[in-house]
């Protein structure tokens, strides 16, 4: 599996996503409370752009009358017809046996870890002739 850079952490702060492509395929990137989580940017249902709908909470009941709010921020529901998919997960919640979103794994690696120093500028002696600016190369 290929890592791909997304961000700097300061550039995706909690509550937050970012929408990207990667190798053709639309991606979705969330910071969830300092959790990072990858989704496809696509409904299994209809193709709508999953990831640009709205973040909510998941609804449920152990007694008639009672009901629990729970995950909140972490289910996603499409903008199109209103099908829910655990961010986490991908799992589907109108049919969480047929239906899933391709969830990828995200994480914060220290930035020496993928590209290690000392930086050394590439330099192109320039020197000025007359009125001409003139590169060697």
């Amino acid at each position: 599996m290929a890592r791909h850079v997304i961000a700097a952490v300061d550039e995706l702060p909690p509550g937050t996503r970012k929408f990207l492509e990667i190798d053709g395929r639309p991606i979705a990137v969330f910071n969830i409370k300092g959790e990072y989580f990858g989704l496809m940017n696509r409904c299994p249902h209809q193709g709508a752009a999953l990831c640009e709908g709205p973040l909510i909470g998941l609804a449920q009941s152990k007694d008639p009358g009672e009901i629990e709010y729970t995950k909140l921020g972490e289910i996603i529901r499409c903008p199109w017809h209103g099908w829910e998919f655990d961010i986490r997960t991908g799992q589907s919640y109108c049919d969480p046996r047929r239906f899933r979103v391709k969830a990828y794994p995200a994480h914060v690696e220290p930035g020496a870890s993928l590209v290690k120093g000392p930086y050394v500028a590439e330099t192109i002696p320039v020197k000025v002739e007359s009125d001409y600016v003139v590169v060697e190369l």
